[in-house]
């Protein structure tokens, strides 16, 4: 969508944290900037904070004096909702209370702007055709959701309800790029885009704590250092607010109708219900009183040291960069167990496809993608692994091992793992174990998301890295793991799991069908050259 010239004057109704930022922002791109808040010690509290900001601004050399003192000077007080009568787009900013919005764009569209005025909710939880439903030309209203904090985070994302015209979403557009946001497109729906494609990011990380496949410390170590993560699951949850995300989770449940894979988890109720909110109550799933609340992750390791013969089979992307990092650190590596020579170790990354030849000689060690350990390795002695795509950027490797796992396999793959620079964390066994579930069940989403028209494959891409901090989009991630990866593990999560939560996107099914596989066959989500 084109964004023609970004409007003149802005209001923003509510002086907040969120809505002072967002004026902060409006201030700074060169509009009149009216802030209103009905409550007079909460708007000069919150006018205060912006011109509180741009000195900082100033003193960190982001911005130059005379551009401080612009934007000080395009921001006016409104304490009147009267007084946002020029404005050609108002930003509400008000908690989340549908009535509450309700009431106070009726107003707005009734007595006090223009009928070309667009009117914009900040929401995060709620439906905007919900909330544009008894507005007087409800084809005004749309969607702005910026991200918190608002004057830092880089994504804005532009929401169209159903009744919401071309002309007041290209005047949303214009607003955030003259803010200086990366702006994406999201149809109106629980969650938007980004919230909605992240949703398993949190669920699923409470499913394994549940199952008891690992302690949540782990499982947030193991997103950190395997996936890249600023900040595991957990962590983001008590950041957020476990209050909060329960809140987000009735409301994405409710609003869905009872999709399974949006199901609210039992342990958060519990946290809830103990006063555990969180970083804001001390408590969380960490104990914040602690300092520091968590141990730091160990130092890099450094690949090299290794002598000795490895043979790695499979066809998924995985086995080809791990034979490549094996060679690097100096194991002399074949696709074959049938040299002659005994292997130090057998690794079988064929996706829990029968291997042509049989795999003996050495100590196994099995890729739990399309299977837990037990489904895949009946009766047998091996060790489990598993790490997503691209291997070179993972610093970590999860193991798993059976009641009847040969110990010589469990030590050998931990020195084989450690050769090539890699941590390694022991987990209980499942298909994918704990990362490969989480990101491939993310994947999943926005392959619904995006099959369903919420969103562009570029814009859930950058969502989920401006808006989320991802370490990288998680559609092209998909295309580097590879489809047929993705698909297996989601497929023996249903076979093992039985639950509707795991069915996979028939998007995500259609690609495999069709042999595109991701970047290793040239065409995935994206078309590579």
């Amino acid at each position: 969508m084109t964004a023609g010239p970004p409007p003149r004057t802005i209001g923003v109704a509510g002086a907040g944290t969120m809505g002072a930022g967002i004026a902060q922002l409006a201030c700074l791109s060169g509009a009149r900037t009216l802030l209103h808040d009905p409550v007079p010690e909460a708007l000069e509290r919150g006018a205060q904070n912006i011109v509180g900001q741009l000195e900082r601004g100033v003193e960190r050399k982001r911005l130059t004096p005379e551009e401080a003192d612009d934007a000080r000077d395009r921001l006016e007080p409104a304490p009147g909702l009267e007084d946002l009568g020029p404005c050609e787009l108002v930003i509400e900013a008000a908690p989340e209370r549908l009535e509450l919005k309700r009431e106070l764009f009726v107003k707005l569209a009734a007595d006090v702007v223009s009928e070309s005025c667009v009117l914009a909710t900040n929401t995060s939880s709620l439906l905007v055709t919900a909330v544009a439903a008894p507005v007087k030309r409800a084809e005004r209203v749309v969607g702005m959701h910026f991200f918190n904090p608002a004057p830092v985070m880089r994504l804005l994302e532009v929401v169209a309800g159903e009744e919401s015209s071309r002309d007041a979403l290209a005047v949303a557009r214009a607003a955030g790029e003259a803010m200086g946001k990366h702006v994406i497109d999201a149809a109106d729906g629980p969650g938007f885009l980004v919230n909605r494609c992240n949703r398993p990011f949190g669920l699923e990380a409470l499913k394994l704590l549940q199952e008891g496949v690992a302690p949540l410390e782990e499982i947030d170590r193991i997103c950190r250092m395997g996936g890249g993560f600023r900040m595991g699951p957990f962590e983001l949850m008590d950041l957020v607010g476990v209050d909060t995300g329960l809140d987000v989770s009735r409301s994405f449940y409710e609003q869905s109708f009872g999709e399974p894979r949006w199901r609210p988890s039992p342990i958060t109720a519990r946290y809830v219900a103990a006063g555990r909110h969180g970083r804001k109550s001390r408590r969380g799933y960490y104990d914040y009183a602690r300092d520091p609340y968590r141990p730091p992750d160990p130092e890099p390791r450094t690949a090299g040291g290794a002598n000795g013969l490895v043979v790695i089979v499979g066809d998924l992307p995985l086995a080809a960069q791990l034979s490549e990092a094996a060679a690097d650190a100096g194991w002399q590596v074949e696709g074959s167990a049938q040299s002659g020579a005994v292997p130090a170790l057998v690794v079988d990354c064929t996706g829990g496809e029968e291997p042509q030849e049989p795999l003996q000689g050495g100590p196994r060690l099995m890729c739990c993608a399309a299977g837990s350990l037990a489904a895949l390795d009946l009766g047998g002695n091996a060790v489990g692994f598993h790490v997503l795509p691209p291997f070179e950027q993972s610093g970590l490797v999860e193991l798993t091992r059976g009641p009847d796992s040969a110990e010589s396999a469990a030590v050998t793959s931990e020195r084989f793992f450690a050769t090539l620079g890699k941590h390694t964390a022991w987990v209980s066994d499942a298909p994918g174990l704990v990362l490969g579930r989480i990101v491939c069940q993310v994947i999943n989403e926005s392959a619904f998301a995006l099959d369903e028209g919420i969103g562009s494959a570029e814009d859930i891409d950058a969502g989920m890295v401006h808006g989320l901090n991802y370490p990288r989009g998680v559609l092209h991630w998909a295309d580097a793991i590879g489809l047929d990866h993705v698909v297996s593990v989601l497929d023996g999560l249903f076979d093992e799991r039985r639950e509707e939560r795991y069915r996979a996107a028939p998007l995500l099914r259609r690609l495999v069908f069709s042999g595109r596989l991701g970047m290793h066959t040239g065409e995935g989500f994206f078309a590579y050259d």
